[in-house]
């Protein structure tokens, strides 16, 4: 009899799966395949020709140039700072750590687009906050921001949470033991930290140079934001300016060039996952009291200058934002008789857009870390059970709608959902063809946390529950759910906080009544009403930061592994 049940289990599971695994690969593979067979055919016969007269074109060899540079020099600024907060984190004895690494997570959840809006009101003959102080330039002076340089500076405070992150995991479970037994070998100072810690941080280091830099080469808000105004033209702004100029009649040339940025980020996913792979030395750091190095006298110093770069990349920016916020108009100096929140009102009250914006970008989001935790559990515990061949191409390729550009990923949409198979309906300029977007692009941060959660699960626990009479849906929600719900809340809350502020996806397939937060702003700036951008900009700052204050704050009375800057 209990074989039987048992029998009768698995294969019921083995359809669910197979169900849950066509749906996940629709969502997630199937966009990319459809931006391939664009890019390599012609009117259906398999072609190369297009593709040769895209990449020689002197727009896109020069943007693929501009792309690199301010990609690789980005990552090299983000390695640079990302790398002296994760040292000093990880292995001193500094006070206040868990402020400094909330801190460090504000810029990766402030969208780029932002990011570039607040530095500009920082610099420049217009800013606000230097005509406040009275050392604003003079008038006709150019704005250094807009440049290549500007560029990768941004870039690469953008993206240094990635390089902190990475490096940090893998600094932390280096325990204390590994450090004492180099020193009683004789190990002292700069020896121990150059012969013991960077070798073991090495694959760790790497790898995450690696997603930075395609995350640098895919960031569309910093190089359309800075670039354009400049001239100045990478291939994420390129594949918009066409598209935005000549519509869906440059579908097949702008899926060229898509398919060049996914070239050279796959080169970027292979690097990482090659130095991952390097990593032949295991630590059981979770078992070990971790590094404490003791500064002594140098600790105050240390700590003073890790807060002033802080207050630099953080606070400065977001005081040049605001202060822009409250004056009638760009470059006004902000005084008692000029301070006004006429922008504030009209962005927040007047203009129907931001309240349209605020739904959508909120819908989009919870709806996706809704829709993607209700897929991504029973998969996740489906494949651990019944593994097969379809399951292991799909667990290895998941990451590619991440991983590429987001604009890539946006031209694989529309090619894809432009005319539904069999119909002569579209999803384009839907809200629908965003929403799948997000579920493409998030796939994988919702699924990593909980696979990893539910590989450290004994089976025995939902075989005991099917012994007794437990059907597949009774074990899913009483066993599998409970067991594995800190690493979906802790991938909820980063699809979520990611799709609220996303715009790299979402300004190739917006139109009017579909906006997002990031479309607006970006659409205000361009249209010169930097006061309403700045307005509503430091209003997604202000909700940003108050969803992972109030996170912060009920941390403790989270399972462990829920707050993901806690993880």
């Amino acid at each position: 009899m209990q074989s039987a049940l048992q029998k009768g289990g698995s294969r019921s599971e083995s359809r669910l799966l197979s169900a849950i695994l066509i749906l996940a690969l629709c969502l997630t593979l199937a966009p990319v395949l459809r931006l391939f067979i664009e890019g390599v055919t012609d009117q259906g016969v398999p072609s190369l020709s297009l593709a040769k007269s895209v990449l020689a074109q002197g727009s896109t060899l020069n943007a693929l140039k501009h792309s690199l540079i301010t990609a690789g020099l980005g990552t090299l600024v983000s390695v640079v700072l990302g790398a002296a907060f994760a040292f000093l984190v990880a292995l001193t004895d500094l006070r206040a750590k868990a402020a400094l690494v909330f801190c460090l997570m504000i810029p990766m959840m402030i969208p780029p687009q932002i990011t570039a809006l607040s530095w500009t009101q920082i610099m420049g003959p217009s800013s606000v906050l230097l005509k406040t102080l009275g050392v604003a330039p003079p008038l006709g002076a150019p704005q250094p921001l807009y440049s290549p340089e500007g560029i990768i500076l941004l870039l690469g405070i953008q993206h240094m949470s990635i390089i902190f992150l990475t490096l940090r995991a893998g600094l932390r479970a280096i325990p204390q033991e590994v450090v004492e037994a180099a020193r009683i070998s004789g190990a002292r100072g700069f020896r121990t930290w150059w012969q013991v810690v960077t070798p073991l941080t090495l694959p760790s280091l790497a790898a995450g140079t690696a997603i930075t830099f395609v995350t640098a080469l895919g960031n569309f808000g910093i190089p359309a934001m800075l670039g354009i105004p400049a001239g100045y033209v990478t291939l994420p702004t390129l594949v918009y300016q066409k598209l935005a100029g000549m519509g869906t009649t440059v579908l097949a040339e702008v899926s060229v060039l898509a398919m060049l940025i996914g070239a050279v980020a796959i080169v970027g996913i292979l690097l990482q996952r090659f130095f991952q792979g390097r990593q032949n030395v295991y630590l059981v750091g979770s078992t070990s009291r971790p590094l404490a190095i003791p500064l002594g006298s140098a600790r105050l110093p240390v700590e003073i200058l890790l807060w002033a770069v802080v207050f630099v990349i953080l606070v400065l920016p977001m005081f040049g934002l605001l202060a822009t916020s409250l004056v009638p108009a760009y470059g006004v100096p902000l005084r008692f008789d000029t301070m006004t929140l006429v922008s504030w009102g009209e962005v927040l009250f007047r203009q129907p857009v931001t309240a349209r914006a605020f739904v959508n970008s909120f819908s989009l989001a919870l709806g996706a870390a809704v829709v993607l935790m209700l897929i991504c559990l029973p998969l996740a515990w489906l494949m651990e059970r019944h593994p097969t061949r379809l399951s292991r191409l799909f667990d290895s390729l998941l990451d590619l709608p991440y991983a590429l550009p987001g604009v890539v990923l946006s031209i694989a949409m529309i090619l894809l959902l432009i005319k539904l198979p069999f119909t002569d309906a579209t999803l384009y300029g839907t809200i629908w063809i965003i929403f799948l977007a997000y579920l493409a692009r998030f796939f994988a941060v919702m699924f990593r946390p909980v696979q990893a959660s539910l590989k450290q699960l004994d089976p025995a626990m939902a075989e005991a529950a099917q012994s007794v009479g437990a059907g597949l849906f009774q074990r899913l929600r009483d066993v599998i759910l409970p067991l594995s719900a800190p690493a979906a809340a802790a991938g909820a809350i980063l699809v979520f906080l990611t799709a609220f502020n996303e715009l790299t996806v979402s300004a190739l397939l917006w139109s009017s009544g579909t906006e997002t937060l990031g479309v607006v702003i970006f659409n205000l700036d361009d249209s010169g009403e930097t006061a309403m951008a700045s307005a509503l900009a430091m209003t997604i700052v202000f909700v940003v930061m108050a969803l992972m204050t109030l996170i912060q704050l009920f941390s403790r009375r989270f399972p462990k592994g829920v707050v993901p800057w806690q993880t």
